[in-house]
């Protein structure tokens, strides 16, 4: 697919250059486990209270509130920002001690480099905060199969997406066979997977606080001015039909990324959008 005149790139994340199953299943159920432990010897800490603090004042009352609170929203993939922020916050411990890096789609880490090496700038616009979103790139997984063993240790709980495709996902704890000293150990001897930083690769990075929420079109009127770019020659990728509509109604050109595991495109909208399986269908042109 020929796209002609764009100077810029931008890209969603989960479901377009991650696995929505990577966020469903090991993020979101590591911070639902650390964060009771945050909750207990941190709560009045200046570190976290800006976190605590941000959540609507009837959900901090105690940590038992917030925990539930947050269970609540996570189990819903509520796109909030107060819980996007602690989200990211909790997931630094986790990419920093190696219990989980960011596994790429393959076809993604070879052609963003290609596309900055091409000249053309590279962003990225997600509901996960900032912070997030730099921990994710900043630690890129290169060992799949090291990463998977790791993730398959640490990750006790899980969350699947319903069956309806609305992203709501369920959360357990341990189950009750596991053998906590036995899981510790197995962790301790699986070593840290190898990871790339990527983050040099992007100039630029959104979320619903610093541009809007990802289905209205002012968001991506926002990114294009913030780029210095006018839409039309920004090209949007997104899993999200409707965030490929609002970033057309901006003047964007955008395409929908159709990956293993997104949920599965209406025949109407294969037929009013375009849509690709992979970044490698993409040929950029800087000129029109």
């Amino acid at each position: 697919m020929n796209v002609n005149g764009i100077k810029c790139v931008l890209l969603d994340i989960e479901g377009t250059v991650c696995p929505i199953s990577f966020v469903k299943e090991t993020l979101f159920p590591y911070a639902i486990r650390a964060l009771p432990d945050v909750l207990s010897t941190k709560w009045d800490e200046a570190e976290f209270r800006s976190y605590r603090d941000a959540f609507p004042e009837e959900y901090r009352s105690s940590p038992a509130t917030l925990q539930a609170h947050v269970e609540d929203l996570t189990r819903r993939d509520v796109k909030v920002a107060y819980l996007k922020n602690l989200q990211g916050f909790l997931w630094e411990d986790g990419y920093t001690t190696g219990a989980y890096s960011t596994p790429l789609f393959p076809d993604v880490g070879p052609k963003l480099k290609a596309w900055r090496a091409q000249g053309l700038q590279v962003a990225i616009y997600s509901s996960g905060s900032v912070f997030a979103q730099k921990l994710l790139f900043g630690h890129i997984n290169v060992d799949d199969t090291l990463g998977s063993k790791r993730q398959g240790v640490d990750g006790d709980a899980k969350t699947r997406g319903d069956s309806t495709g609305e992203g709501k996902a369920t959360i357990t704890t341990e189950s009750a066979t596991d053998d906590p000293s036995e899981k510790t150990d197995n962790a301790s001897t699986i070593p840290k997977p190898k990871t790339e930083d990527m983050t040099s690769i992007i100039s630029g990075w959104f979320d619903t606080t610093n541009a809007g929420l990802k289905a209205d079109a002012t968001s991506y009127t926002t990114i294009a001015t913030a780029l210095k770019w006018q839409p039309s020659e920004i090209l949007f990728l997104s899993d999200n039909v409707h965030e490929v509509d609002a970033a057309i109604q901006a003047g964007m050109n955008s395409i929908v990324v159709d990956r293993p595991g997104n949920v599965p495109l209406s025949s109407e909208d294969q037929t009013r959008l375009k849509a690709i399986k992979s970044l490698e269908s993409i040929t950029l042109n800087l000129s029109n």
